[in-house]
């Protein structure tokens, strides 16, 4: 009882800081609508109604990197940004739509809203449910690397590696999202060929890492009972794809892109090049985390051997089955 009075209590501390911490941005812009709503405004106001990309950076520098920052040192974790990389979008998105300047088609913008509000739920969703729906448990086990790694300079190399990249990221992927509440054009087909996009990724990315989390859960149940773990997941969608939640993700992102491609304003597609880049990097990292663990290593390196890195296709076993 009182273990779990503990982690009763730590959680909803977390719950209420998490709930606390966006406030001083969210105040700030709405004092900057309610100063500057009509354009009439002077001083660090008019700044703001000139420069709205500049001013998203300034507040995510402030608010995110900085607080966050201080916060992961009185916590002694980043586990925080994990949470908030699910939601910014959705702030994003209604900023860029509220912003005085804004002028944009009223369905797309609906639509590329609604959108936005669905992968977030999926995927916050899907993170609680990893964290057993506990919050501040732990964090991202990159960051736990990189704190061994660095050791005592992790302090300061934490705010670019952790708070600052993330800026790049976000703000980067969610330029589409910029560019459909900055031009008025009514929809055409390349908005059909980004919904299409946008929907498979986020329905390809519930049902694998849905797949997962069973997975990591029977496994789970096999070592508290004293039996032999399963080495890999090659089912459902893992047996086309090693990563099929992080193809899913990345289609949603670049489904985003259609959209401002579709109203002529490409160079948008920077931030989810970038996005894909890093995450081609990630995944390198993943498997070399597979591979050293020593109940798995074999079984993992022949699916390497068969299986599709990120694009499901079939597996090279399956195709000797069929000229058997």
């Amino acid at each position: 009882m009182a273990m779990g009075s503990g982690r009763n209590g730590g959680n909803l501390k977390n719950a209420v800081v998490a709930l606390l911490v966006p406030l001083p941005s969210i105040l700030f812009y709405l004092c900057f609508l309610s100063n500057c709503g009509n354009g009439t405004c002077t001083g660090l106001w008019k700044w703001c109604y000139h420069h709205p990309l500049l001013l998203v950076n300034a507040l995510f520098f402030l608010n995110v990197n900085f607080v966050f920052w201080l916060l992961s040192h009185v916590q002694s974790s980043h586990w925080m940004i994990d949470l908030y990389w699910t939601l910014i979008p959705v702030m994003l998105v209604h900023y860029f739509a509220s912003h005085p300047l804004a002028h944009y088609n009223e369905l797309r913008s609906w639509i590329a809203i609604s959108l936005t509000w669905i992968w977030s739920i999926r995927l916050t969703h899907n993170y609680l449910r990893r964290e057993g729906w506990q919050l501040g448990v732990r964090e991202d086990w990159r960051f736990t690397d990189m704190r061994q790694q660095y050791g005592k300079n992790w302090w300061w190399v934490s705010f670019f590696a952790v708070y600052l990249s993330q800026q790049i990221f976000l703000i980067g992927v969610c330029l589409p999202l910029y560019v459909v509440h900055s031009v008025d054009e009514a929809l055409n087909m390349w908005d059909l060929v980004a919904i299409f996009v946008c929907v498979s990724g986020i329905v390809i990315a519930y049902f694998a890492d849905t797949q997962l989390h069973e997975f990591v859960t029977r496994n789970n149940e096999l070592k508290m009972s004293g039996k032999s773990m399963v080495p890999n997941l090659e089912e459902g969608l893992w047996r086309y794809s090693r990563h099929p939640n992080y193809f899913g993700e990345q289609l949603w992102w670049w489904g985003l892109v259609i959209f401002a491609w579709g109203l002529g304003e490409e160079w948008s597609l920077v931030g989810s090049m970038v996005n894909s880049l890093c995450l081609a990097y990630v995944t390198k990292l993943v498997e070399e985390r597979m591979v050293k663990q020593e109940y798995r290593a074999e079984a993992y390196r022949q699916y390497q051997k068969t299986t599709s890195v990120w694009i499901p296709w079939f597996n090279t076993s399956v195709k000797k089955d069929k000229n058997m």
